[in-house]
């Protein structure tokens, strides 16, 4: 896979992390069979491939994932499957409904609320952040707009929040961080371009939007995403953790592979796991069905309606490049976007330690997919290969460049 291709379909996957049961080595895990649920319609429209589906998922746990849920739908047909163990401890089936860490798939409602807004006039996406929080952008950063913070172009540079390495995030895993703090870290360094000539993909835009939503509706962020998408939707296993490091209701286990004191690897149970650094960038926790539910309607244009449903599939312009590499800018307002299987492919991914989840389909919804794996390296590099083998079997491969 190249790099092109690692990083628009991987999208960047920010993480962090959960807590401990006992250690388990990350051999000493035991094979369950997929399990799913095939339905298929007369249409002119290709239908799942449930045997690639079904092979994508098989034999979990192993050494990358310990369990998968899997939701395709559209024109064709639908198929739903999961695989792996709720905890490695019972070894009993994963919980198809179970609950999971969206990672960055937050930021795909946090783009939509600050869309709803400026189609209210509560804010306008050509102005200056500045002119909306004052008091936390400073000078340097006045010509940063709302837009660039959704399309990752502000140049605001990035700041850690947990160390360098998985042990000290590890050791960090329940401070508490505040958005506003994050902020003042990030513009008191000196920006990486200047605003919208670059793409740089990162929290941090996501993190002052949050803060912009709650300054022009005086209300919380969490409040205003619930108010506005989860409520009318009724996205009711999706919700905000807050300072909860748990995720409550149903959910499967989060593993995380950590290197032991002989060498070899171990797996650690990292399912608690506080999420304050990430917050409007990445602390929602939701399930598939919702998920599904959510992107269909988004992409309907019953979230955000109207002209600027179109923010978040327009990409900057053609001479915005991806900073550092110089590859072509992949990011929208909320969305990425690749061709797989020769087909245009809209979505997000996201991932915190021992989960990762992508949202996908194509423009019309004549193909989604949705995905949750608890992927044992949801912090390294490239992308975890059971969840490349379900976008490769629900949309086909990557296209060349």
């Amino acid at each position: 896979m190249n790099a092109r291709t690692s990083r628009t379909v991987t999208a960047a996957a920010l993480v962090l992390g959960m807590a401990v049961v006992p250690a388990v080595p990350a051999t000493a895990v035991a094979r369950t069979p997929a399990t799913a649920t095939a339905t298929a319609t007369a249409t002119a429209h290709e239908a799942p491939d449930a045997l690639a589906l079904r092979a994508a998922i098989s034999g979990l746990p192993k050494d990358d994932a310990t369990a998968a849920l899997v939701r395709v739908a559209g024109t064709g047909g639908s198929w739903r499957g999961s695989s792996g163990v709720h905890d490695l401890r019972t070894g009993r089936p994963a919980d198809p409904g179970g609950r999971f860490r969206t990672g960055s798939v937050t930021k795909v409602f946090t783009a939509a609320v600050v869309l709803q807004l400026a189609g209210e006039g509560k804010l306008d996406l050509n102005r200056p952040v500045r002119r909306y929080l004052p008091e936390l952008i400073p000078a340097t950063y006045g010509k940063v707009t709302v837009r660039q913070l959704l399309n990752h172009t502000s140049g605001i540079p990035s700041v850690g929040s947990g160390g360098d390495t998985l042990d000290e995030w590890y050791a960090h895993r329940f401070d508490l961080h505040d958005a506003a703090e994050t902020v003042r870290a990030a513009t008191a360094l000196e920006p990486d371009f200047a605003p919208g000539t670059q793409q740089h993909y990162d929290n941090i835009g996501y993190t002052v939007a949050g803060l912009l939503i709650e300054r022009v509706t005086g209300d919380t962020y969490a409040s205003e995403v619930s108010r506005r998408i989860l409520k009318p939707l009724r996205l009711k296993d999706t919700f905000f953790p807050g300072t909860d490091p748990a995720i409550r209701g149903p959910h499967n286990h989060g593993y995380q592979i950590f290197d032991g004191a002989d060498g070899a690897g171990e797996l650690r149970d990292v399912s608690v796991w506080g999420a304050t650094d990430a917050w409007a960038a990445g602390d929602l926790i939701s399930t598939t069905a919702d998920l599904e539910h959510f992107t269909r309607a988004l992409f309907r244009g019953q979230v955000v309606r109207g002209p600027l449903l179109e923010e978040m599939f327009t990409l900057p312009g053609a001479s915005v490049r991806e900073y550092g590499t110089g590859g072509p800018a992949a990011y929208s307002a909320g969305l990425s976007v690749m061709k797989l299987g020769g087909r245009e492919v809209w979505g997000k991914t996201g991932g915190r330690w021992g989960y990762n989840t992508a949202v996908a389909a194509t423009r019309d919804l004549s193909r989604t997919l949705v995905y949750s794996v608890n992927a044992t390296d949801a912090k390294g590099e490239g992308m975890n290969a059971t969840a490349m083998n379900i976008v490769v079997a629900a949309f086909g491969a990557p296209s060349a460049e």
